[in-house]
């Protein structure tokens, strides 16, 4: 299937922050692309499987991209039945988005592993785009990050390097089962990047430790939902453990060149005005 996939690429979580970017790649490669969303053409939910046939018909490849996260329960069991009906319906590639240190999202790995096509696996550390296309923007605004991750570090991924990295395994030869694992090229503790980001913009950003329940309190009063509300206590708690404190070479391997820095990242988006009050 190199560079000329018999079908479309359908792209799931197709607006989302590596989906957009992955459609917009293809789009610009003028490969024939689908977008995964409830508001595509050919609507897709993960919630409504009656969905799932029809974005999926003529498929060539797709990118696997469970909402919220494969950590949650339901999300290994939802991959399988979504992968069943990809390789009924002549999929020939499947490219699945996995967290790094996800012991639950290695359930979905094996999943796709086993489907019976081609299959590769983006297994990615912490988004850098966090920062400023989720839910840290509002305290980066406010001036004030708090944040239950203590001093353990993390190697931040650059959300344009994982587009690269799944671009590559959907459209050319040679990434069939392997699994990639996605870091940035140096470790900083949120502290570190919190103030990376002070110093670009010019503004006073404090980095705030706080407990896991007192940020989980605070994200209740949010009104954030309660399956999101427990899926960051996990991510904190479980996953910035320490597990994630090294580097690894999965862009190097996939794309042959080093990864983005989050310094790049931070003067790029500095830049849009993004952080500006």
């Amino acid at each position: 299937m190199s560079d000329n996939p018999r079908g479309p690429i359908l792209v799931l979580s197709g607006t989302g922050k590596t989906g957009r970017r992955i459609v917009e790649r293809l789009q610009t490669r003028d490969v024939p692309v689908r977008v995964g969303s409830r508001s595509a053409e050919r609507p897709f939910d993960w919630e409504d499987r009656t969905t799932w046939a029809p974005a999926l018909e003529g498929a060539a490849a797709v990118y696997v991209s469970y909402v919220p996260d494969l950590a949650v329960p339901g999300a290994p069991e939802a991959v399988s039945a979504l992968a069943e009906q990809a390789v009924a319906a002549g999929v020939e590639r499947l490219v699945l988005l996995s967290g790094r240190g996800e012991e639950e999202a290695q359930r979905a790995e094996g999943v796709v592993q086993q489907a019976g096509v081609d299959w590769t696996v983006v297994r990615c550390s912490w988004f850098s785009q966090n920062f400023s296309e989720n839910y840290l923007l509002d305290p980066i605004l406010a001036g004030e990050v708090a944040l239950a991750a203590g001093d353990v570090p993390e190697p931040f991924v650059d959300v344009e390097d994982i587009a690269d990295v799944a671009v590559a395994a959907l459209t050319e030869d040679g990434h069939a089962g392997r699994i990639y694992e996605l870091t940035g090229p140096r470790l900083l503790t949120f502290a570190d990047a919190v103030a990376e980001i002070a110093a670009a913009t010019g503004r006073e950003i404090r980095y705030v430790p706080v407990t896991i329940d007192e940020y989980a309190a605070a994200l209740a009063e949010y009104e954030l939902p309660d399956d999101l509300v427990w899926l960051i206590r996990y991510l904190f708690t479980e996953v910035l453990d320490g597990r994630n404190a090294n580097l690894a070479d999965g862009v190097q391997r996939a794309l042959g060149r080093e990864p983005r820095d989050f310094a790049d990242y931070v003067r790029e988006t500095a830049a849009t005005g993004v952080w500006n009050v």
